[in-house]
């Protein structure tokens, strides 16, 4: 059997202007001494921040380092040949407790040019919201390039933006190129292209501790952004207990819902990827090989590489996971 388990990663907490303390409170997560914490990192290969593993034999190593060293073992022939030495994905919880600014992400190609990057396609999974809360993705209205910036240069942006109430359980798909923010009482879980490329449309009018305003990039943005206007910005699934459920397939990533209240298994022999799994809710075990598991909790994210052909499933009670693969 490969050396290669499922690999659970050390946590990076990020303090932000706009973060709270419900990665504490409701994930369990100790962030201090940081006064709040506004995002974790829990799979990042993203320079400066890449994640160390956390668990077994492996306890210590940097993400990177695992991909240089085993290559499509971990990844999967597919996504290796395709991202090389770059892992792929960056998964993120996000807890609001203020309106983040409104942003947009550049895509591959605007990325690569400007700032040798991927772009930035990613998707929101809501695992609690406060009554009220809402988010801004898209679009309210027909949309062009020209009336878009009048509407900026008249610091009245959100009066064209498309707001959404939002609960637990709902699913936003942000591909590259539409404008969105997470409104105030949000947590969620962020699934994501490696990429921290962001472009700062507005952010309310804040001023930090200095009475300064933090930068905007509305120069940059207006090549970046989809000027289309969606009949939905919602994702819409039907959640199936004991098996999978699709709520995501793009073609940076595919996320689906996992309801278990019974031991399942899970054979990837047929899928040449990696799997991420994201424990929203609940406990339980993941049973690998011969006699070998580990725990998952909720707050957890695992990496099982590419050459685990087969995981068992076994809920403590009810456990929910976000599926994730290449």
């Amino acid at each position: 059997m490969s050396t290669l388990y499922p690999l659970r990663f050390e946590t990076i907490f990020k303090e932000k202007i706009w973060g709270g303390q419900k990665i504490k409170t409701l994930l369990n997560k100790d962030f201090s001494p940081l006064n709040n914490c506004g995002e974790t990192w829990e799979l990042s290969a993203v320079p400066g921040d890449v994640s160390r593993v956390a668990n077994g034999g492996l306890a210590g190593q940097a993400l990177n380092e695992l991909v240089a060293k085993y290559g499509a073992e971990l990844l999967g022939d597919k996504v290796y040949q395709t991202y090389g030495k770059e892992f792929p994905l960056l998964i993120k919880f996000l807890d609001a407790n203020d309106d983040l600014s409104v942003q947009v992400h550049p895509g591959d190609e605007l990325a690569e040019t400007r700032h040798g990057s991927k772009g930035k396609t990613e998707m929101w999974y809501i695992i609690q919201a406060d009554e009220g809360a809402t988010l801004i993705t898209g679009f309210n209205q027909p949309m062009d390039k020209e009336k878009y910036k009048i509407h900026v240069d008249k610091n009245q942006v959100m009066k064209i933006l498309n707001k959404e109430p939002v609960k637990a359980g709902d699913v936003f798909f942000i591909p590259a190129g539409r404008i969105h923010t997470i409104g105030k009482g949000i947590l969620l879980a962020e699934i994501q292209q490696t990429s921290d490329v962001t472009y700062r449309i507005y952010d309310f009018d804040r001023q930090d501790a200095m009475g300064n305003y933090r930068e905007l990039h509305n120069e940059q943005a207006v090549d970046a952004i989809d000027y289309d206007q969606y009949d939905t910005y919602r994702t819409e699934y039907k959640e199936k207990r004991n098996e999978s459920t699709t709520m995501v397939a793009s073609k940076y990533f595919e996320t689906h819902k996992l309801v278990l209240d019974q031991p399942t298994t899970r054979d990837y022999s047929d899928l040449d990827s990696f799997v991420i799994y994201i424990s929203i809710s609940g406990e339980g075990v993941l049973r690998y090989g011969h006699n070998h598991e580990e725990p998952i909790r909720q707050g957890e994210v695992y990496l099982v590489p590419a050459c685990l052909d087969e995981i068992v499933i076994e809920p403590a009670g009810e456990l929910n996971l976000l599926e994730v693969w290449v």
